[in-house]
């Protein structure tokens, strides 16, 4: 089956820098990018991946180009719009900050305490993506944020050297970088002020500020740049260096200093004047020799001249000297007093002259500059904020706390949030997706239950009534209430309708539940435990304890009921499967004894068929009613991963991870999906007992297990140098918090395992879409969606029983379009789908096409090519074919909808065989077209005659209309004999035809006259 990566949801913002572009937030989260689009409510994540955990992102100013660096300093280089990657590329060290400049062409690069300028990568493939411009070195420590100025010639870098300094893009002779100090802690932001925000300034009596800088310690100090008054000669450009080098050439004894190579320049100047001056006398003195020959020579010359001038004007850019030659002053400080609180994150907007502020105790502050006036104080939580945005508009503000996992948009002018999203902060360990696919539950250690919908990627609920990590989730058969099992020994019932826990199961001795079942009537609810191994049944309407099962001597890892019998099966790992009649009370059915500890079970949808997985790698296949093994898979090769780093043995010697802990049949039963404690989730066909595909979950170098070879050089006495605790850094650690001990190992306990570990990548838990068309992996790094394509779309209505073509019609005369256009697709029924599209009103055409899912363009642009050549309506298709290509565009020139290029090729050729024909038929009817549109603008510009007001009796009305009736037929004789006259196109016969149809005209207006 060709799934492919699809999205990751359950995710949390890790760390790393947000960027808005366009209405759109893209954000780090592991080694990926999502991209949530604001306006619509739409997450998804972009198909490529780092090879390591990410911290910068910076995407051009025409959003195109999108850069994204892990914390080693690689990067990938990607077309947004295409989704497409370009490049890779490494930066050699860990990048901390990076920014294209306002003009696109260059991008600033923050590599340690080294700050590189490189030309911006082109959108086409290449061997070296990105050049090269220029590397400054100035800086003593690491830089941490770097700002262009608007015209992209000037510089401003920042870091935790206490200091900020003004580079020039281009080289100037003479030119030393101001530093500009003052600050006792790290630099968090700079910002070079627009001229707007300087002449507001002015208004306000303040001196207009060029330059803000902002640091940790909350301090926010403003530069004046003044130009020198007493400057006699211009800071020379990048142009005229180059001619006070080629003349510093000819004179001898040059000095390498930049001062005194100005010095030398200037007299190397007068000297050259002089020498031309004598030698345009011996020239002049010698006229009568060598005329011919100086013309040609000066000619020669100027070609020469002009030809190294413009490759002097290629080759050197011009260097603007806006902050060359001056001095830079100190004129104003503010601090912001929040006790016992740093800066932590700071965004400036430009635009709209607005400061955002973040602390690390979750206070976030709005001020409008340059009068420092707070507009907005919030407190978002007790963590540090790690990142902020705002968009180009202003009115928009993105702040992120990698603490908490959170991400916010806030509106600050309506005071509303525009998005509040917050993933699982630890492992996802179970997942469900609801009877009809259109709903997916979470569950995980971080003891909440998050339901989300996967065509939007959004979590419209969470649950947080659990105490302890939650082991099991499964939605009922209505779909209406999700049901969960957690460690502190309560199972709860969840309603998605009025989004609240309405039912609450306990035992009369508190237990640890890691097991849940639900019977498809959702009557029954069963849970295993950890400790007491016994199988635990209620009924959900009453909530009363029906039955305790005890059989097993070891946790009950899995339960699930069969699909077609009133059977419950559970594994243990006392090495057997045990099968019982909950409903009539019989007890235990049969015991399917097993080898080694079962891990997971899995009922085949028609219920004949059981299968189970054990600690040694084995798949095993039972026939549960007679109680005979039919065949068995050997899988441990198969999901045999990387190499932790903490083992002493290889990755092919060692035996931890070999096994499955999480099956699932496909809807069919065609195939079964297995994951463990690797990097693989495998897919097995049932029949042929192989495997047909292995996924590997991620690349993420930064999660332990991923590599099968380790690099001997991070081994060291004290092991790993991964492991090896640096409290001295202030950087987001980027990684998930699965420390030694859970959630206990955060405090740095005793015996919880404390020690700074990087998580392992596992998956603990598959499952599949019911209509088989995507299936969802808990990872490490949360949930990730397969799906067949990468719209990812399941409409109910695939399910439904009342599509139907009457459903449709009616829809379409109660004015729901789009639900009559996806009926009538659904229906498969061509004429269904050309009435509904015909009947749609063009002023809704690209509200429809915005709101239709990608997975239906192709039939519908199909339906539009063969629609076109036998319909008079040819405007409003075309509205309809450019409505969905402008929408889904994108989707489209990715693949994403499949089937989309044929559907547009036949309605290229249906485009093309109308122009045709509307082609011949104008060649052919030139002359008449001329004809009516000479007479069209003669009707136009013919002047309306003045109404007759007659007497009040009706004689003096029908005599007044007489009047208008003669006026304008002779206005418009005259009129056509003057078109005749004047217009040599048109022939003899038309102009016959035109002179009968006025004499005519003439007629029936004398004969009105005479019978009023």
């Amino acid at each position: 089956m060709n799934y492919k990566f699809s999205s990751l949801l359950g995710a949390p913002y890790r760390g790393g820098n947000l960027v808005i572009y366009d209405n759109e937030l893209l954000t780090p989260v592991g080694n990926r990018i999502t991209q949530i689009n604001l306006t619509e409510s739409v997450s998804s994540t972009l198909p490529f991946e780092n090879g390591r955990q990410i911290r910068t992102i910076a995407v051009s100013p025409d959003g195109r180009t999108l850069l994204s660096i892990d914390d080693e300093g690689r990067a990938v280089v990607v077309n947004r719009r295409r989704r497409a990657l370009l490049h890779h590329f490494s930066f050699k060290g860990p990048v901390r900050v990076a920014k294209f400049s306002p003009d696109g062409k260059y991008v600033a690069c923050g590599v340690g305490r080294l700050l590189q300028v490189w030309r911006s990568p082109g959108l086409q493939k290449s061997v070296a993506p990105m050049e090269l411009h220029r590397t400054y070195g100035q800086c003593h420590s690491d830089i941490t944020t770097v700002d262009w100025s608007p015209d992209s010639q000037w510089l401003a870098v920042g870091g935790k050297d206490l200091s900020t300094r003004i580079l020039s893009m281009h080289p100037i002779p003479g030119y030393r970088p101001p530093t500009l100090a003052g600050h006792r802690e790290p630099l968090v932001a700079v910002h070079f002020t627009s001229p707007k925000l300087q002449e507001s300034a002015g208004l306000i009596g303040k001196e207009a500020p060029h330059l803000y800088t902002l640091s940790r310690d909350g301090a926010l100090f403003a530069w004046t740049y003044r130009k020198a008054e007493a400057a006699a000669q211009p800071v020379p450009t990048a142009a005229t260096a180059s001619d006070g080098q080629r003349k510093r050439r000819r004179t001898a004894g040059g000095s390498s200093s930049d001062d005194e190579g100005e010095a030398e320049g200037e007299q190397g100047n007068g000297s050259s004047s002089s020498d031309s001056e004598k030698e345009e006398e011996e020239v002049g003195g010698d006229k009568s020799q060598a005329r011919a020959a100086a013309a040609s020579a000066a000619a020669a010359a100027a070609a020469a001249a002009a030809a190294a001038a413009a490759a002097a004007a290629d080759a050197a850019e011009q260097q603007s000297d806006t902050f060359a030659g001056g001095h830079w002053k100190l004129t104003e400080k503010y601090y912001f007093n929040q006790r016992g609180a740093k800066l932590s994150a700071a965004a400036f907007q430009g635009a709209a002259g607005l400061l955002a502020v973040g602390f690390t105790n979750g206070i976030f502050e709005l001020l409008q500059l340059p009068d420092l006036a707070t507009v907005h104080t919030l407190s978002i939580g007790r963590e540090a904020l790690s990142s902020m945005e705002f968009n180009a508009a202003g009115d928009w503000v993105a702040v992120g706390s990698a603490k908490l996992g959170q991400l916010l948009v806030w509106e600050w002018r309506s005071e509303t949030y525009v998005l509040k999203q917050q993933g699982h902060y630890y492992d996802v360990s179970a997942s469900a997706f609801s009877p009809d696919g259109a709903y997916l539950a979470t569950g995980a250690d971080d003891a909440k239950v998050k339901v989300w919908t996967p065509s939007s990627g959004f979590c419209f609920v969470t649950f947080s009534d659990h105490q302890a990590p939650v082991t099991a989730v499964q939605f009922l058969g209505s779909g209406h209430a999700v049901v969960s099992a957690s460690l502190d020994g309560t199972v709860r019932a969840f309603d998605l309708v009025r989004y609240r826990n309405f039912r609450t199961l306990t035992t009369p001795t508190p237990v640890q539940f890691i097991s849940l079942a639900c019977d498809p009537a959702g009557e029954i609810v069963c849970a295993g435990s950890r400790d007491t191994f016994q199988v635990f049944v209620w009924s959900l309407k009453t909530g009363r304890l029906l039955e305790v099962l005890a059989a097993h001597e070891g946790p009950v890892v899995a339960l699930q009921f069969c699909p077609g019998a009133p059977l419950l099966a559970s594994a243990s790992w006392d090495k057997t499967v045990r099968t019982w009649d909950v409903f009539n009370g019989k007890g235990a059915m049969e015991a399917l004894q097993h080898e080694h500890d079962v891990l997971a079970l899995a009922w085949r949808p028609d219920g004949k068929q059981l299968a189970s997985s054990t600690l040694d790698g084995q798949i095993y296949f039972w026939d549960p009613h007679d109680a005979v093994l039919q065949g068995t898979i050997a899988g441990r090769r198969d999901i045999a991963g990387g190499r932790l780093r903490a083992d002493r043995r290889t990755a092919a010697n060692t035996s931890s991870g070999r096994c499955f802990t999480s099956l699932a049949f496909s809807a069919d039963g065609s195939f079964l999906l297995a994951g463990g404690s690797s990097k693989y989730v495998c897919l097995y066909d049932v029949a042929e007992r192989v495997m047909l595909r292995r996924f590997q979950v991620t690349h993420n170098k930064s999660l332990d297990g991923v590599l099968d070879q380790l690099n001997s050089k991070h081994l060291t006495d004290a092991g790993p140098l991964d492991q090896i605790n640096d409290d001295a850094s202030d950087d987001d650690d980027l990684l998930p918090p699965t420390l030694g001990g859970g959630a206990a190992g955060a405090s740095d306990l005793p015996g919880t395992g404390g020690s700074k570990r990087a998580p392992a990548i596992r998956t603990r838990h598959v499952s599949l879409s019911p209509t088989g068309r995507s299936w969802a992996a808990a990872t490490t790094e949360g949930l990730l969606l397969y799906s067949l394509d990468e719209g990812l779309v399941f409409d109910p209505t695939d399910l439904a029983e009342d599509v139907t073509p009457a459903a449709a019609l009616k829809a379409v005369g109660r004015g729901a379009y789009l639900k009559a256009l996806l009926m009538a697709v659904r229906l498969n029924d061509p004429s269904m789908v050309q009435h509904v599209v015909l009947s749609t009103p063009p002023a809704q055409v690209s509200l429809i096409a915005n709101q239709l899912p990608a997975a239906v363009v192709p039939k519908l642009l199909g339906e539009l090519g063969e629609l076109l050549p036998h319909t008079p309506h040819i405007e409003h298709l075309l509205s309809w074919a450019k409505a969905l290509c402008v929408r889904h565009g994108t989707a489209i020139h990715s693949g994403g909808s499949g089937g989309a290029l044929p559907a547009l090729r036949s309605l290229q050729k249906s485009l093309a065989r109308l122009h045709e024909d509307l082609a011949t038929t104008c060649e052919a009817n030139l002359y008449s077209l001329q004809y009516l549109a000479s007479v069209g603008q003669g009707q136009q510009h013919q002047p309306q005659a003045p109404q007759l007001t007659g007497g009040s009796g009706s004689d003096g009305v029908a005599s007044g209309g007489g009047a208008e009736v003669e006026e304008s037929s002779a206005d418009d004789e005259d009129s056509n004999e003057e078109e005749a006259g004047s217009g040599g196109a048109v022939d003899s016969q038309a102009s016959s035809e035109e002179e009968e149809e006025s004499s005519g005209e003439e007629e029936e207006a004398t004969s009105s006259e005479a019978e009023d």
